[in-house]
């Protein structure tokens, strides 16, 4: 069985911590913390860009010799409201001290001194929807490719309605191949509404090489290293998931797999 499903090492403090050695790729770092009042949090990025996402809650931050001040006024992340992030580029360090409870994403990837520090959010970042019928979801785009914040990171979170599926129509980007396909590995943080709840996520590829189903639980992470990544809210559970990819190339493009092609030639006619 594949090591795809990252558990948190808590429930407070650090409690994730993925790195390209530990998920045995090249590109995509991931990390959570979950901070009380008054309590810090600080990093040096090393050769490698941040995107700080202030997932719930408010904390004051320092990065790249700057005072960014008071960053996060989302308490909940299913008030869907936009993030309040922070870009810090390479060779540099950033610290947050936790103004209230508060979670903060750390997203990394290789970086080339080509973007300086900047916010990210709350304003420019806007709810929309996609997707039809049960495959609707909602998203708030934080880094794609349309934003010219970062040298590698590619970053968006996603609300996924009770009973609907979400990264769906199934689809890939595991090979390096533009404009036909980009090579893109990713991480999933997922968390569930109520938090007691449970969602399904699959990571597999059409030759069955790699084939696991796994069910996601509050603050859980998953890998895709490659292969298609569809996911499921079950009725009674909303699920939120942050998303971070990497690669050569920051661009997003994708392949359907190709039992859903159908689906994507109806749904765009």
């Amino acid at each position: 069985m594949a090591d795809l499903l990252r558990k948190p090492f808590g429930s407070h403090g650090k409690i994730h911590e993925i790195t390209p050695q530990s998920a045995g790729w090249r590109f995509v770092g991931f990390s959570v913390y979950r901070l009380r009042a008054g309590e810090t949090a600080e990093e040096a990025t090393g050769d490698r860009e941040v995107i700080l996402v202030m997932v719930e809650g408010k904390a004051e931050i320092q990065a790249a010799g700057q005072d960014w001040g008071l960053l996060g006024d989302r308490m909940n992340v299913f008030e869907k409201t936009p993030p309040h992030c922070l870009y810090v580029p390479n060779a540099s360090d950033w610290r947050a001290v936790a103004k209230s409870d508060c979670t903060i994403a750390v997203c990394t990837a290789p970086g080339r001194g080509g973007h300086s520090a900047r916010r990210i959010g709350p304003l420019g970042i806007t709810l929309t929807s996609r997707g039809k019928g049960t495959n609707t979801r909602h998203i708030n785009n934080i880094a794609m490719e349309g934003e010219d914040y970062c040298d590698s990171l590619l970053v968006t979170e996603v609300f996924t309605p009770a009973g609907h599926w979400s990264s769906y129509p199934s689809h890939r980007h595991d090979e390096d191949d533009f404009p036909r396909i980009t090579y893109l590995e990713e991480t999933y943080y997922h968390r569930l509404d109520p938090a007691s709840g449970f969602g399904v996520q699959r990571v597999y590829t059409d030759d069955g090489s790699l084939d696991e189903t796994m069910a996601v639980k509050d603050h859980d992470v998953v890998l895709v290293p490659r292969g298609h990544h569809p996911c499921g809210a079950p009725y009674g559970f909303e699920m939120y998931y942050l998303n971070v990819m990497a690669g050569p190339l920051r661009k997003w493009r994708f392949v359907p797999a190709p039992e859903v092609e159908w689906i994507l030639e109806r749904d765009t006619k």
